[in-house]
């Protein structure tokens, strides 16, 4: 499994971009508070998105828009998929 990480910073934005090289690389489940809660942006592939009782398949293109306290995983569908979550 590897998932591979960088730092982003655009002006005022910030966050991280995420390429998980191998389908099934996995973002562990996780949440953030209101300092740091992002949104998702599905920049490459297929990804599936889950929390607490629920999950959704996402693909290159799809905008998700987290509150505060959600937890949240990803898991890549397809090869070298990547996300970019920016700072709300």
């Amino acid at each position: 499994m590897s998932l591979l990480s960088s730092p982003l910073s655009a002006g005022r934005l910030s966050g991280t971009v995420y390429t998980f090289e191998k389908a099934g690389d996995v973002l562990a489940m996780h949440t953030h508070d209101e300092e740091s809660v992002h949104i998702t942006i599905v920049a490459r592939g297929k990804i599936k998105v889950s929390g607490n009782g629920w999950e959704m398949e996402k693909s290159a293109g799809a905008v998700i828009d987290f509150p505060p306290n959600q937890a949240h995983e990803f898991v890549a569908l397809e090869d070298n998929s990547r996300i970019v979550n920016i700072q709300k």
